[in-house]
């Protein structure tokens, strides 16, 4: 039995009450409050510019200069229940004039495009990809904290790489969880952890974000470096030099032009 399974036992009243969910949604209050309040959850696009790094088995395998292009849709009818509404396009070049290759996502699917055309992605990694964002706890603060069965609870502090934070873990409907840790003082996320199943192995991984260098971005607060971590491993780093925000980004930048050709998935 899960743990909200155990939940569902509890009497709504009784549940709702509890010191660890008030706590919760405190500590929450007190994050959003950090990162700018209602000009954190008014934030319709933002445009991160900087250097990519991935790695395998802690060797750097790729570097690039990259733009992240992302903006946030508005659910129809309420909360988004557990479905992505968002789009991004990573787009990456040597000269910033002109884009050599860009990855483009939105709500159902996933694009490789290059000068010869647009290839659709591995189903595989589009939803690794929906359901990476769907955990991030950026995202899950700016659109998802409203969905009715969403829990919030409050696990204690402890220290993380010498910080002293505060944990909390999010669950949603279909007890998919991702624990978050906030710094103590400033409030602002520190690390993100969740676990995923390798879809061919079936082997359970951890995978971990750490958030730093927080700037003011038109009044939002912004981490200019991300590192994100597999079991213990470093395997992708983000140190953006420019984030700008409700650049009004439009529909043109996150769809396939029409008369772009379309290509057969990669084998």
């Amino acid at each position: 039995m899960n743990r909200r399974q155990l939940l569902a036992l509890i009497p709504a009243a009784a549940r709702g009450q509890s010191q660890a969910m008030r706590r919760g949604r405190e500590l929450v209050d007190q994050v959003l409050a950090a990162l700018g309040g209602e000009k954190f959850l008014a934030m319709q696009d933002r445009t991160e510019s900087g250097r990519m790094y991935s790695f395998y088995r802690e060797q750097l395998r790729g570097l690039a200069k990259a733009t992240l292009y992302t903006r946030y849709l508005t659910p129809p009818g309420g909360p988004a229940g557990g479905k992505m509404y968002l789009r991004e396009r990573q787009s990456f070049y040597r000269d910033p004039k002109k884009e050599d290759y860009a990855i483009l996502f939105d709500e159902t699917k996933g694009w490789s495009i290059t000068y010869r055309g647009a290839a659709p992605l591995p189903e595989e990694t589009t939803a690794r990809f929906h359901d990476t964002t769907l955990r991030n706890i950026f995202y899950l603060l700016r659109q998802r904290l409203r969905e009715p069965e969403m829990i919030i609870e409050y696990n204690g502090r402890e220290i993380i790489d010498n910080v002293p934070v505060d944990r909390v873990t999010f669950t949603d409907s279909a007890n998919t969880s991702v624990a978050a840790e906030f710094h103590t003082s400033t409030h602002l996320p520190v690390r993100q952890v969740f676990y995923r199943r390798d879809p061919v192995t079936r082997e359970r991984r951890e995978e971990v974000t750490r958030f730093d260098k927080y700037r003011d971005v038109g009044g939002v607060m912004w981490p200019f470096t991300l590192q994100r971590e597999r079991d213990g491993e470093r395997i992708f780093q983000l140190y953006s030099e420019s984030v700008k925000i409700n650049n009004d980004l439009t529909d043109t930048l996150f769809t396939l032009p029409e008369d772009m050709k379309v290509l057969p998935p990669p084998r």
